[in-house]
């Protein structure tokens, strides 16, 4: 079966990122049948299969490419993808903020390339349980094809074709992610199937839509801890003596706006005047 964390030299059908001289990142699959396209030239995988990751090798065009397998960060901006991913800078802040843990029950929704879905099993190992809730047919197929591809087999994993807003019905859920356009309307069903001192995190790219929630969340005086970050990413350049911030960084992707869920009854939360 294969590993979801492979060592040692490489192995036939799997995926690698390869690494030109400018650092920009190809992302391949070592496929017998068919050679490596990439930058006018080629790369038989013969030349890559059986060698250690750090290797180096040369297209038919003799440019040279460093070989690694591909992490995480590397891994889901080049996702084959039909919808926007949400960035590996918001991915982390989402697993410390909703508190993943290995063995964790966690409900996501809106699954699009299945990037998010994928640092989530890796952060509930094979212990936990993530269901997954898609409206789209064909953005359901294609996360599962990516995790299948890029993170392995996944029996812990269920995705679900239904509208999370009307139908979730999962119990004793410890987590629930949301990716949607107007979270405020899952409110109801996500206190019900959360567990005490559950965590709601939802991801929203507008600052009206997370005033929207915001409001909903108090108005419904079942949630407490409600908190909303968003996070910048700004890389620097080595040159010699030279030593500055990159002219270009990644700034505003989405907030991050998280919640806990209060135990049954309880709705008289101490706040400030």
């Amino acid at each position: 079966m294969k590993t979801h964390y492979p060592k040692g030299p490489f192995q036939p059908e799997e995926a690698v990122v390869l690494l030109d001289r400018k650092d920009r990142e190809y992302l391949a699959r070592l496929d017998q049948r068919r050679g490596i396209a990439i930058r006018g030239g080629k790369i038989a995988v013969e030349a890559i299969i059986g060698r250690e990751e750090g290797c180096v090798v040369r297209s038919s065009v003799n440019e040279p490419f460093l070989v690694f397998r591909p992490s995480l960060p590397q891994l889901i901006p080049n996702l084959p993808r039909s919808a926007q991913v949400i960035y590996p800078k918001d991915i982390g802040p989402i697993l410390l903020w909703a508190d993943l843990f290995p063995g964790a029950r966690v409900v996501e929704a809106g699954v699009g390339a299945g990037a998010l879905s994928m640092a989530l099993l890796r952060a509930i190992a094979d212990s936990g349980q993530l269901i997954s809730y898609e409206i789209r047919e064909d953005f359901a197929e294609l996360a599962q094809k990516n995790v299948a591809r890029y993170f392995g087999p996944a029996p812990n994993w269920t995705v679900k074709i239904a509208d999370v807003a009307l139908q979730l019905d999962e119990t004793d859920i410890d987590r629930v992610i949301l990716d949607l356009p107007e979270p405020w309307h899952v409110i109801e069903r996500a206190w019900k199937v959360l567990r005490p001192g559950g965590f709601l995190l939802c991801y929203l790219p507008t600052v009206l839509q997370v005033k929207s929630l915001v409001d909903a969340l108090r108005d419904d005086k079942r949630f407490a801890c409600i908190e909303t970050t968003e996070t910048l990413m700004r890389y620097w350049h080595f040159k010699g003596m030279s030593a500055r911030p990159q002219h270009r960084m990644v700034a505003h992707t989405g907030f991050l706006t998280s919640a806990r869920r209060l135990a049954d009854g309880e709705k008289d939360i101490p706040r400030a005047p």
